[in-house]
């Protein structure tokens, strides 16, 4: 007889429902094998799909693509957040996360969930050609951290940027960062997935991770407001703290149900 486990489908980074970033999140009381996890990311066919199983006064968190574990993810770990402090009663006003990036912190702040990530900024680098011909407008600068991460000189032309796979697939890299300054908010950004069945993610945690430092030092100021311009699109509202940056927002549960192994 196959065994029921729940899952759970969130958009993350929105206060509306089917915005931002779609996430499934899948509660465990011991591990499933990677093999066996990996397959349900697929047949998820989200960005990412968590698995998490209590650890301590915390709990251990792992997050897969539909082709790979990721070692850090911001929206899948807000969904389980909420998934936690929402439907399953956890009390306490902070989730120690253990995941693949160290431990990271995530409490309630009022109306929002605030992850605590590592800072990771971007560094000068050299474009590759599949980069800069992978995209149909030339970027001011070019720098990298785990991802490619292009500056353009004006917000309007990130919403112009139309990504071409066949180049941007030779890259070996998780993903691509676009990104300028902005009238509205401090900064806004899209992420880009080369070979993935994602192609642009709707709302990016991980890639603030670069964001967040560099803006805060391009700008002059640590609390920041971001948008990623996707077309679900999703806000944040971030900080930076040094070594650490944070990253606060929305998210509204969309399904409750089972599968079954």
């Amino acid at each position: 007889m196959p065994k029921p486990y729940t899952i759970y489908k969130l958009d993350a980074f929105t206060s509306k429902l089917f915005g931002g970033n779609p996430a499934a999140v899948c509660p465990l009381e011991t591990w499933l094998p990677d093999e066996v996890m990996q397959t349900l990311a697929a047949e998820n066919n989200l960005s990412e799909t968590a698995f998490f199983v209590k650890e301590g006064e915390g709990f251990h968190l792992r997050w897969f693509t539909p082709e790979y574990e990721i070692d850090l993810c911001g929206h899948a770990t807000l969904a389980t957040a909420y998934v936690l402090f929402n439907e399953l009663n956890f009390q306490q006003p902070i989730i120690n996360f253990h995941t693949k990036s160290g431990i990271l912190e995530v409490s309630k702040k009022g109306d929002l969930i605030e992850l605590n990530f590592p800072s990771r900024m971007p560094q000068p680098c050299v474009a590759p050609e599949a980069l800069l011909k992978g995209l149909n407008l030339p970027p001011l600068k070019v720098l990298k951290s785990r991802d490619y991460f292009l500056v353009y000189e004006d917000e309007s032309l990130i919403r112009q940027i139309v990504p071409d796979f066949n180049y941007l697939n030779q890259l070996d890299t998780i993903g691509v960062i676009v990104t300028a300054a902005s009238k509205e908010v401090d900064f806004i950004s899209r992420f880009f997935v080369p070979n993935s069945v994602i192609g642009e993610d709707p709302v990016t945690g991980s890639a603030h991770c670069n964001l967040i430092p560099y803006w805060s030092k391009e700008l002059n100021k640590a609390v920041l407001t971001a948008k990623q311009v996707s077309a679900r699109g999703g806000e944040l509202i971030c900080e930076d703290k040094g070594e650490r940056v944070t990253m606060a927002g929305n998210a509204v549960l969309y399904l409750k149900g089972e599968f079954y192994l």
